[in-house]
């Protein structure tokens, strides 16, 4: 019975890599809309800080929501639950800043977070997200005309011309960069993607966002072994990202893909499951690193335990693309638990 299973097996194995980004970026839905909305900025002078990853987090522990903020320093996370909450900014060069906050009796709640410098940093000039008084005033208005279209629906190509006449004007603008490579992205066109994101790293080489759309770009174009670099180099920078440990623990299962022979896939299938488990660690409600670990699980003949990993992913994501199959294969599993063990 369970050499058919492994025969279905084979189809999920495919995937968990084509629903892993989508998967990541679905909010946690609450019954009710709690919000939690603010501002970081920094100090002194309180410039706005954009594009700082603001992460929030429950008491308990588990990662409910990360966002970077927007060019006014400001953010919004939605769809959380009646619980008590930390919210905390982190970004090299500055002291990790947090605050509390209790959705358990208030429907939203605002806070104002401020970086400083730490000690033996270097000055604000340095660091990604800080505004560059470089910027010519006609780049910035370009930048800022190219994000507002890419958040508009079916207005990409409008966004990515803006974007390019930005970095046009100003070469070293990172955020420009940054953000003209993940619409690249967006649109599949992986060559001058990778072009815009290298761009951008070569100005700032820790800006550990830059590192990891670049290694999303590297695992989409199976480029497995540049993938695993830039991903472990971003992870150095900033450990508590989810969506890079499940990318990092995708391209570990792509490399083991490729052999047939347990002493090289083994090594790579544990290194797998360490980044599925780390990512679970800070977001357990993640549905697509729930089917990573049911996989790995499964390849290891674990079979009770993947079967409650595959359960938790249709559980997570009811009306997923791939939940059909997943189903299928839960119950496949059932029943071959379910007959008797042969002497």
């Amino acid at each position: 019975m369970f050499r058919l299973l492994f025969r279905s097996i084979v189809l999920l194995s495919f995937l968990i890599l084509a629903i892993a980004s989508q998967a990541q970026r679905t909010p946690r839905i609450s019954p009710i809309p709690l919000q939690i909305s603010g501002q970081v900025r920094y100090a002194p002078g309180g410039r706005p800080a954009e594009f700082v990853l603001v992460r929030v987090e429950r008491f308990g522990g588990g990662v409910d929501g990360e966002i970077s903020t927007d060019r006014s320093g400001r953010f919004m996370i939605t769809g959380l639950a009646p619980e008590l909450y930390v919210v905390s900014i982190r970004t090299p060069g500055f002291r990790e800043t947090s605050q509390q906050v209790d959705l358990r009796q208030q429907i939203t709640d605002y806070v104002q977070l401020t970086l400083v410098t730490e000690e033996n940093g270097s000055s604000l000039s340095n660091h990604p997200g800080v505004l560059d008084a470089n910027v010519p005033h006609v780049a910035l208005a370009e930048f800022e005309k190219g994000r507002d279209a890419l958040l508009q629906t079916n207005n990409a190509a409008v966004g990515i011309l803006h974007l390019e006449n930005a970095v046009r004007i100003y070469p070293r603008y990172f955020e420009a960069l940054l953000l003209l490579g993940t619409a690249y992205m967006d649109q599949a066109d992986w060559e001058k993607a990778e072009h815009e994101l290298a761009r951008a790293l070569e100005i700032y080489p820790k800006a550990a966002n830059a590192l990891f759309a670049l290694g999303e770009l590297y695992l989409k174009e199976k480029k497995d072994a540049e993938a695993e670099k830039v991903l472990l180099r971003g992870l150095q920078i900033e450990d508590r990202s989810w969506q890079s440990h499940l990318s990092l623990g995708h391209v570990y299962w792509s490399m083991a893909a490729k052999f047939s022979d347990e002493a090289h896939y083994r090594p790579l299938l544990e290194k797998s499951y360490v980044q599925a488990r780390r990512a679970l660690e800070l977001k357990p409600d993640l549905a697509a690193a729930h089917l990573l670990k049911g996989n790995l699980l499964f390849k290891a003949r674990r079979f009770e335990e993947a079967l409650h990993e595959f359960e938790e992913y249709v559980r997570l994501d009811p009306d997923g693309q791939f939940v059909d199959q997943t189903r299928a294969l839960v119950q496949r599993i059932k029943v071959a638990l379910a007959e008797p063990k042969r002497s």
